[in-house]
């Protein structure tokens, strides 16, 4: 199987012309509970084309309009949940004291990522997602940073490519408070692996912008690291 980070360079390569402060899960959990409970979930209609989809038009269906991009978020969190919940319940060999911090706050960060999209969804969240870490050494640090820095780029573009579909305001307003978050990680894992390259060219562009990435690319590349088969078929496009 190709790594993360083989199937990122591939896809862009196609294309060709995608932590100092400590967040609290309670606090963040609380500010889901109060921003987010009050507003309904209306999901708008989309056709499906399974054209478009390809590989990714069976197995549980992520929903159409906002419902289907708060699913397909919550998905991309439950497996970067997973991810660093593996992580941290076996760190690798010779892991620092600080970097156990670090990604432990990280995990802690992703948590709460999932739990607010899981609350946010309420009965329109999709199911518990079975991941398939197997590719992954979580004993060698090269291979855990570097999936991590494959993840964190993953999810920024994720977040850039989904917000122009996002019709709710609040949700978007929620998006972009996230999406900085994911960007934080990024730069600091980058930063683990190669001291000042937290923002370089492989990371932003000339006009100084991240990445962006449609859902498909985005699921695409992550469906090797998924044991459940996502239906992506009925996501918004525009």
């Amino acid at each position: 199987m190709k790594s993360l980070q083989e199937q990122e360079t591939e896809l862009l390569h196609q294309e060709s012309g995608i932590l100092t402060a400590k967040l609290q899960r309670r606090s963040f959990l609380q500010y889901a509970g109060a921003g987010v409970a009050g507003v309904a979930l209306i999901a708008a209609g989309c056709k499906k084309d399974h054209n478009n989809t390809p590989g990714l038009d069976t197995g549980v269906d992520l929903g159409s309009g906002d419902i289907g991009i708060l699913n397909y978020a919550y998905a991309l969190e439950q497996l970067e949940g997973a991810f660093y919940a593996a992580v941290i319940a076996s760190p690798y060999t010779g892991i620092s004291t600080a970097e156990l911090s670090l990604l432990t706050d990280i995990r802690d960060h992703e948590l709460a990522h999932r739990e607010f999209f899981k609350k946010a969804l309420g009965a329109g969240a999709i199911v518990g997602l079975d991941v398939n870490f197997s590719s992954i050494n979580f004993a060698d640090r090269t291979s855990v940073l570097t999936t991590a820095k494959a993840f964190e780029d993953l999810g920024v573009s994720a977040y850039n490519g989904a917000g122009k579909l996002i019709k709710t305001a609040k949700y978007l307003e929620v998006a972009g408070k996230i999406v900085s978050v994911e960007a934080r990680h990024a730069a600091l894992i980058r930063d683990l692996i190669s001291n000042g390259s937290f923002a370089d060219s492989t990371a932003v562009d000339a006009n100084g912008l991240d990445g962006a990435r449609t859902p498909i690319q985005v699921l695409t590349i992550a469906k090797a690291y998924l044991k459940t088969q996502i239906n992506a078929s009925n996501l918004p496009t525009s």
